[in-house]
Parts: structure tokens; C-alpha cells; sequence
């Protein structure tokens, strides 16, 4: 590749195009305003003429510029991001095709700096918002929750599946010794390999034409992050590339979930954004328990759960649809489409994986969570991970646990009642997981603070509470080594 990513990389850094100074030139209106896809206020903040200001006219207000400010901003580039096809000239002005944006992110711990190319955002001050078949996506909410949801610990190999501009392989870069970046899109292909040089990690990222697992037949990682074309819709021979796959039903993500295991090294990760299908005769636990392989621990998370109305709505305005023409015969059609499918809902989640390294049945969890978690999530999935080798060790009488430091006990109860009606454990941190506990289970997670034994302390309050030790081991070692498995106690 030519010098052109390195030159503009180096123009970008003098401008201090970057996120924390964009947000500091725009204002907190007139940023927050942007993020709706309005760009008045954003205008009116940037009319001083500076470089910074310039920049983010053009590529995030998407507004031209004079063809003087264009050259000042990008001193010696303007005419090769022109034939690029980053930039267009007309008499006096320049104008934006692709978008330039500024990122910031701490994948990995280590804060960086970066810059994402893409295709012009649609829609914005209310303007069409149509995409071309081949359209490639920027950094979305997405990409975003993806990039939460990845875990960030240092690896040899990762594998970005469906890359799109390269943002997930961006991320992998700060931690990897090399990522492959798969797609099919010949537009995605070449905006990614512009992505990796404009930051500086071309030798450490690998962009492959070919399409989901059979560009990289017979490899393995010890990541895989993917957001794949997960949209369920009709076959109706609109597509888009970049969230639409050609395959039936949820489909794609099936096939990914069952593949993903012959390319995870021992120990490896696979990290999906999905959406899946729950038809009205099969819990979706049920179904999707089928996908998973035998050698793979698993835990997949029902972040959201959409009606197939709501889930058309959604996509056809993010196609530009809504109110255009054919929006009543298209919404019909895949509305139908969805009631001859038994469709029900829709969920969106995480399916994670993990390549088991030893013998043994593995570690599952299908979990119904729509509920609040702390961002980025990644590493309360890693916990989840070295709590399934804890209980897989054997958590046993002569086990010593302590508390999450971050659980807190919440009572319910009428006022001046000497006992609670109810007991909850609760964290404040990852999942934000909550349990009902019993009066045993409650004082037991109290009394863990790694001194005792599982065993001396269940025998300890059998005796406090008039129970017979040998029935109370029975019964609450089982409860034990689920509060392990769900984070609430953890080995000292």
C-alpha cells in the first residue's frame, strides 16, 4: 500500500483530530446532538476555520468545506484523497464521500487513539437514508457492544469474521500478535486494509477475501469476535451485505456457533452478536442448546426480546424504507413470511464459547438477562469462564471461598419483623446478577471470608439453626458450587 494512510495518519495527529478534542470543540449539544444525526449545532460551533474544525465539518458534519481550509487541514493530500475516493473536488469546495472518524478505546487496558474509515453516515439532518447493496458500516452500537463484550487478554491469533471497515480488528490488534480479517464485500475488503495502515497495525492484520470460515479452512485462533449479517428476513433478493447473509432464518449464526469450535485453539474463545429466532412451540434456551458443540463450555446471554413487528419496523427504517415506497408491501411480506416461520420473537444476545481443555461435560449457562450489566462486559464473561474451571475442579466441603468484594445483601421484610420475608444477593459489578437466598444460603455467603472450610461452616450453622449437619451438607454444597458458578463466591 502506498504512503497515503502514514501521510494522513500524520495530518490527523496535527490537527489533534481525535475523539476527546472533537468532543471538546462540538460541546456537549452539540456532540450529543450529532449522535441523534443532526448537525446544525455541530455547524455552528465549527466556524472558526481551524484544521480541527475543518475535519470535522467535512467528514462528521459532512458538510463542504472551502477548497483553501481542505488544503490546510490536509496539506499536500487533498487531490490523493481525491482519487482515493475519500475526498471530491468541485470549483472552490471539497466534500466528504467516506467518513474519517476518530475513536477512542482501552481494548487490552492500554488507552489508544484511532481513526475509522467508512462509508458516509445516512440519514443525517433527516436527509434519505438509502445504502447501496455494498454499503460498509462505521463504528455503530454494533461494533460498540462487541468491542465491550470481547475479552481483551494479550493472544497470539484472533480471527475478526465479517470485518466490515475493521473496527473489531482494530481492537484485536492491541492485544494480538496477529489477526485475519475475513469478509466478502470487496468494498469492506479495501476500506480495512486503508483502516489497519492509517493505524499504524498493517503488519500485524491480515484482510482475507472469502466468506465466514472458508477463507481460514483448517486454522485455528485463540479468538474469534464476530459480528455476522445476523438480520432474519425473507429471501426477497434485497440484501445488504453488510447485515444481511442470504441465509433462511438465523441461520448464519447457527452455522457460526457450530463451526466455531473446529477453529478455537484449546482454551480459545468465540464471541458472537447474534440475533436468533423463538418460535412459539420451543423455548429459545431449548433450541439454541442444539447449536452447542460438546467440547465447547458455553454461555449465552437473551440481552433483548423484540416482536416480529417491532424487529421489521427496526430494519426497514435502518434500509431507508419508511415512508418510501413499497414500505406496506415490504413490511407485509416479511411480516407474513415471519407467521409462516412460527416465529414468535426475536432475541438479541452473546453467544460465547470456549474450547474445553480437558475431559468432562461442559460448562453451560443460557441466560435470560435483559437487565442492566456494567460496560465492557468482557470481563465479567472471562470470570464466568475461570469460575466454570472452579466448579469443574470440585467445589467440596474442604473448598475455602470467600464473597465477590462487590455483592451486597438486600432484605425485605414488614417494619419491626424479626426475621425478612425475603433475601436478595445482589452485585453491583459485571452481570449485576441478583439471588433469592434462603436463611442458610444468605448466612453462609456471609460467613465465607476464606478462614473456614464450605464443610465447617455449613456444620457450624446446622448447629446454629437446629439442623442435621449431614442433611445441611446434602443439601447446600450443591447451592454452593452454583453461587461459585454465578460469581457470588469465588476460591480465596
Amino acid at each position: 500500500m502506498s504512503d497515503l494512510p502514514h501521510r494522513l495518519r500524520e495530518a490527523l495527529h496535527a490537527a489533534s483530530f481525535t475523539y476527546d478534542t472533537v468532543a471538546e470543540v462540538l460541546g456537549a449539544r452539540a456532540h450529543d446532538a450529532l449522535a441523534r444525526n443532526e448537525t446544525t449545532p455541530g455547524v455552528r460551533r465549527t466556524a472558526g476555520g481551524s484544521p480541527l474544525e475543518t475535519l470535522v465539518r467535512l467528514f462528521l458534519l459532512q458538510r463542504p468545506v472551502p477548497a483553501a481550509d481542505a488544503a490546510a487541514a490536509l496539506p499536500g493530500l487533498v487531490d490523493r484523497l481525491a482519487a482515493e475516493g475519500i475526498l471530491e473536488q468541485s470549483v472552490g469546495e471539497v466534500a466528504a464521500r467516506l467518513d474519517v472518524r476518530p475513536y477512542a478505546t482501552d481494548a487490552g487496558g492500554t488507552a489508544a487513539e484511532l481513526w475509522v474509515v467508512s462509508d458516509l453516515t445516512p440519514g443525517l439532518d433527516g436527509g434519505p437514508q438509502r445504502v447501496g447493496a455494498e454499503h460498509v458500516l462505521g463504528i455503530s452500537s454494533a461494533s460498540t457492544s462487541l468491542a465491550q463484550l470481547t475479552l481483551r487478554d494479550p493472544v497470539a491469533r484472533s480471527l475478526d469474521l465479517g470485518t466490515g471497515c475493521g473496527v473489531q480488528a482494530l481492537h484485536l490488534a492491541t492485544h494480538s500478535t496477529s489477526v485475519v480479517a475475513t469478509d466478502v464485500n470487496p468494498r469492506a475488503l479495501r476500506i480495512a486494509r486503508f483502516n489497519a495502515a492509517l493505524n499504524d497495525v498493517a503488519d500485524r492484520v491480515e484482510v482475507r477475501d472469502g466468506s465466514f470460515f472458508e477463507p481460514v479452512r483448517g486454522e485455528e485462533y485463540d479468538l474469534i469476535a464476530t459480528n455476522p449479517p445476523f438480520v432474519i428476513s425473507p429471501a426477497t433478493g434485497e440484501r445488504l451485505v453488510y447485515r444481511d447473509s442470504g441465509l433462511p432464518g438465523d441461520r448464519v449464526v447457527e452455522d457460526i456457533v457450530r463451526a466455531a469450535p473446529r477453529h478455537l485453539t484449546p482454551g480459545g474463545w468465540c464471541q458472537v452478536l447474534a440475533n436468533w429466532v423463538i418460535t412459539r412451540d420451543r423455548p429459545w434456551d431449548e433450541r439454541l442448546s442444539g447449536w452447542l458443540d460438546d467440547g465447547c463450555d458455553a454461555l449465552v446471554v437473551q440481552r433483548e426480546v423484540v416482536d416480529p413487528a417491532q424487529y421489521v419496523e427496526l430494519w426497514l427504517k435502518d434500509a431507508g424504507h419508511h415512508g418510501g415506497p413499497g414500505y406496506a408491501e415490504r413490511y407485509d411480506t416479511w411480516l407474513s413470511w415471519f407467521d409462516e416461520q412460527g416465529v414468535e420473537a426475536i432475541g438479541f444476545g452473546w453467544v460465547n464459547l470456549r474450547r474445553r481443555t480437558e475431559a468432562g461435560p461442559p460448562a453451560r449457562e443460557l441466560l435470560d438477562w435483559p437487565y442492566d450489566v456494567e460496560q465492557p462486559v468482557a470481563p465479567a464473561i472471562g470470570a464466568w469462564g475461570d469460575a466454570a474451571d472452579a466448579v469443574a475442579d470440585g467445589i467440596g466441603p474442604d473448598a475455602r471461598l470467600v464473597v465477590r468484594p462487590d455483592v451486597q445483601q438486600e432484605t425485605v421484610g414488614a417494619p419491626g419483623a424479626e426475621d425478612p420475608s425475603t433475601v436478595v444477593l445482589r452485585q453491583q459489578r459485571g452481570l449485576r446478577r441478583a439471588r433469592r437466598a434462603d436463611t442458610v444460603e444468605a448466612a453462609l455467603v456471609g460467613a465465607c471470608d476464606g478462614d473456614l472450610t464450605v464443610g465447617q461452616v455449613l456444620d457450624a450453622l446446622a448447629v446454629l439453626l437446629d439442623r442435621d449437619p449431614a442433611e445441611t451438607r446434602t443439601t447446600y454444597l450443591p447451592v454452593v458450587g452454583e453461587l461459585v458458578a454465578e460469581g457470588f463466591l469465588e476460591p480465596a
